[in-house]
Parts: C-alpha cells; structure tokens; sequence
C-alpha cells in the first residue's frame, strides 16, 4: 500500500503546458470547460496513487496570472435547492465556497453565470446577493430546440440573446459546482459573442476521466464508469477519431453523441471546425504520467470494490435503484473481481460472528488488517480506531488510552443530558477523549502522534456507519465500506 503509481510532478508540467499550446493554437483566447472536481479529487488520488487531491488546482496555479475563472449555475438548480451530495449543501451555497476557495489560493474569479435563466424567483434573488457582494453576475437564457437546431442556436435568436460574459485574461476556465450546470453551452455561447466582435477564441474540454490513451477496458476507465453507475455514461472508442487518424481513443458516450452537434455549431460560428474528433477538444494528459501500470491497475480495481459497496448502501438507504447495482456488478465481472476482494471485508465480517455484534476491520498501509469490536463503552469504530492507533504506536494492547472512569461520565452526558439513545462512545468522541488524555498520559499521547499514519488507509463496517463516524473517517484519510444492513430495525436512522 502507498506505493506510487503515477508521476505527479510530471502531470502539472505537461498538463499545463498543453493548456498553453491551446491557447496560442486559437489566437491567443481559450475558453476551457473545466470537468470534475477542482478540489478534493479523492476518485483521482485512488486510482492514480501519486495523484494529489489538488492536483488541478496546483496546475492551474501555475497558469494563474493567466487565467480567470467563470462560474456557471443553471437557474433550475437554484429554483430545486439542489444539493451536492458529497458537501451536503445546495448549488447556490457552493458557488459561494468555490469563489472563496479560489480566491484564497490566488487566483481570480471574474464572474458568475446563470445559465437557462428563465425568470426563476430564487435565481433572481440569487443574482441579487451576488451583485451585492461585488461579483458580476450574467445571464443566459433556454434556446427551443437545443443542442439539435443549429440555426437557432447560432443566431440572434439563440446565443445572440445571451448576455456576453466581459472577461480580462486570455485562458477563461468555466466551471461548475455540478453536472449539468451548463459549463459548455456557456463556453459556446462565448464564442458566438467574441466572433461577432471579430476576437479570435477557441475551446477545450479538462475532464480527467475516462483517460483517452489508455485501453478501453483498462480498470483506471472501468473505474470511472463505477463511479458514475448512477448516471448514463458508458466509455467507448472515439469513432470520429478513428475515422480521421486511424488511432484508437477512449470518450464516453455523451461527448460523442454531442460531438456532430458541436462540429455543426463551430462551422456555424466561425466557418470551421478546429476538430475532428472529440478526443480532439480534450487536454488532459494524465494518462502519459502513469508511472506504474500494475499498482495503478490494483488501485483501480479496488475503487470498483469500494464503489459497489457504496452503491448497495445507497440503495439500502433509498438514495440509488438497483441498475446501478447492476452495471458495477457487471463491472466487477469484466474486471474479474468479487466484492470479496478487499482484505477487510472477511475480517469484519468473520470478528462480527464471534461477538454477535457490529464490528470493523482496518487495513494499515503496511498491510497488517486490525479489528474492533461492539462494547458497551465503545462502538466497533471507535474501538478500531484505538486499536489502530496502539498498533501504530507500539503500545500494548492491554493498555487502556482512555479510561472507563473518563468514558463513563461521557456517556452520562450523552444519554442524561444531551437526550442520545446510544451510550457508546462514536469517533470523535474517542478523539476528544483521547486528546485530553494526552495532556497527562504518554501512551495517550503517543497514539495521538499516530493520526496521520491513518491517511490512506481501508475500513470495513458490518453496519452502515452513523453520519458522524462515516465524517471522521473521512476527515482522516480513510477509505471506508460497509455492508448494506443496519445496527438497528428502526425505520429512522441518523
């Protein structure tokens, strides 16, 4: 485990230096729809291991006194209060979270759009705060017949009624805080303007994944196709590249289906089109930074794994139907995997028989697999993670870092006090435990020392994980399954 598969620092030199060669390809203006997430790409760091979480935004870092960014948020978003799922917070919030995070690190931030504007009370107000905040925010409205009517599209009537977005610098990356936010009908719209005003500009696509030089089953793109078993993206060979080069790529199906739409549009704007396939409008280069084609592989098939066990968790919550389950499961076959495949899975599994109770397991980088068990003073989390601490330290296991006499008047809180039904102590509440032990205790201390060895690590709960164990784990690093049952029979669960 931890071993590296993927050449990082060769990933923010090339990527950006490809960025630029686009730039100067169409006359120096770039409008680049910029795909996932430029934060926390933790899908990325798993199955590239190397990959660090912020490696886009450390590239783009590096084109920053070049670059601006425009944020686009489709009005209908804004009007459903939609969340994302992984932050817990709507659209319109994380627009505010992005700017910040931008800003924080450098880099400007020109501008807001609201796409598919079409007279929704919530984005109105929403536009409102923003202006009051300084920020400029523009509209563009839905277009009849779109992506498919061409002509109306590229006219007065279509783009022409948009408002032009007035940008500085000449890289422009348009992003998003989600799918379907209109991040390429606004790059397009760009272009429609800037050729009106006789501004040479042209447009790319960053999107990480899949990765178009590498096979088309290769586990890193099968990985991919896991992650969004929920959505209808199937990767595929690019056939217009084909065609044209007689070189086999990877797309997925949706930049595909669009792509003779998108080759009309250009021809309409400017009378050519700058490509030929859709492989063509992509600049990623991840795929030429693998170092290591095995733990890459290994990594990525684990992903799978862990997305299956995601997936049947939602599904027990109600939160996915069952052909997500069935196109990973598929997946799975293709990659010759089983859901078995995951050194934690039987020792939870196997520790949860013993006890008759929830348990868990944790897989430490060096490969040694730790489990923890259901007590009355601890959950099975909990007790792991102590666990896992005391291996890391040297400490022995006999050894008690947190005392029942300081657990018990915890529990006294929470149950007597703070109207909690579980006494047992959850994560973060071990960790509070243990630091104030600390102060006092050198074993307790010792065990603290140890956190940040957990970065990286694998867990398997026989239960679904309350929301709170599930953030703390998250928060360390750690990569963590269930199996899709809870502790309890209740309807309702936190």
């Amino acid at each position: 485990m931890n071993k590296i598969g993927f050449d990082n620092d060769k990933y923010l030199s090339m990527q950006s230096e490809q960025i630029r060669k686009r730039i100067n390809q169409f006359g120096g203006k770039l409008y680049l729809e910029f795909g996932g997430k430029l934060f926390d790409d933790f899908h990325a760091s798993r199955v590239l291991p190397g990959f660090k979480p912020d490696s886009k935004l450390q590239m783009l870092l590096q084109l920053k006194d070049e670059a601006e960014i425009v944020i686009a948020i489709n009005a209908s978003d804004i009007e459903k209060n939609k969340v994302r799922g992984d932050l817990g917070i709507t659209y319109d919030l994380d627009v505010l979270r992005l700017i910040d995070a931008f800003r924080s690190c450098g880099l400007y931030v020109g501008s807001v759009v609201l796409t598919r504007c079409n007279s929704q009370p919530s984005a109105k107000v929403f536009k409102e705060r923003l202006e009051s905040l300084g920020i400029k925010v523009y509209r563009h409205y839905p277009i009849d017949g779109y992506p498919s009517n061409v002509e109306l599209i590229v006219s007065d009537d279509g783009y022409g009624k948009n408002e032009y977005i007035e940008t500085e610098r000449k890289l422009v990356i348009v992003t998003a805080p989600g799918p379907g936010s209109g991040k390429m009908a606004t790059c397009l719209s760009q272009l429609y303007h800037e050729h009106k005003r006789g501004v040479k500009a042209g447009y790319a696509k960053f999107e990480t994944f899949p990765i178009w030089n590498l096979p088309l089953k290769h586990p890193v793109n099968i990985a991919y196709e896991a992650a969004t078993a929920d959505l209808d993206d199937v990767n595929m060979i690019d056939p217009f590249h084909l065609e044209a080069y007689g070189v086999t790529t990877v797309n997925y199906n949706r930049d595909v289906e669009i792509f003779p739409v998108l080759n009309a549009i250009f021809k309409q704007i400017s009378g050519e089109s700058p490509s030929k396939s859709p492989t063509d409008m992509g600049v990623n280069m991840a795929g030429y930074c693998i170092v290591d084609d095995d733990i890459v592989s290994e990594a990525s098939r684990q992903e799978i794994i862990r997305r299956y066990y995601d997936t049947v968790c939602l599904n027990r919550q109600g939160l996915a139907d069952r052909e997500a389950i069935y196109k990973i499961e598929l997946l799975m076959k293709q990659s010759d995997i089983t859901a078995n495949d995951r050194a934690v899975v039987e020792p939870a599994l196997k520790k949860s028989e013993e006890t008759g109770n929830p348990a868990a397991a944790m897989q430490l980088n060096d490969g040694t697999v730790i489990t923890g068990k259901t007590s009355s003073l601890l959950g099975a989390s909990a007790a792991l993670l102590l666990n896992a601490l005391k291996v890391l330290g040297g400490i022995d296991d006999s050894i008690h870092l947190i005392s029942p006499e300081i657990i018990e008047p915890i529990q006294h809180l929470k149950v007597d006090h703070l109207g909690n039904h579980n006494p047992r102590l959850h994560t973060d509440e071990v960790l509070l435990a243990l630091s104030i032990c600390a102060v006092t205790d050198k074993n307790a201390e010792r065990a603290m020392e140890q956190l940040h060895k957990l970065k990286g690590c694998e867990v398997h709960s026989t239960v679904i994980l309350s929301q709170v164990d599930s953030k703390t784990f998250k928060k360390l690093g750690i990569n963590v399954t269930c199996e899709p049952k809870y502790q309890t029979k209740k309807l309702y669960h936190k």
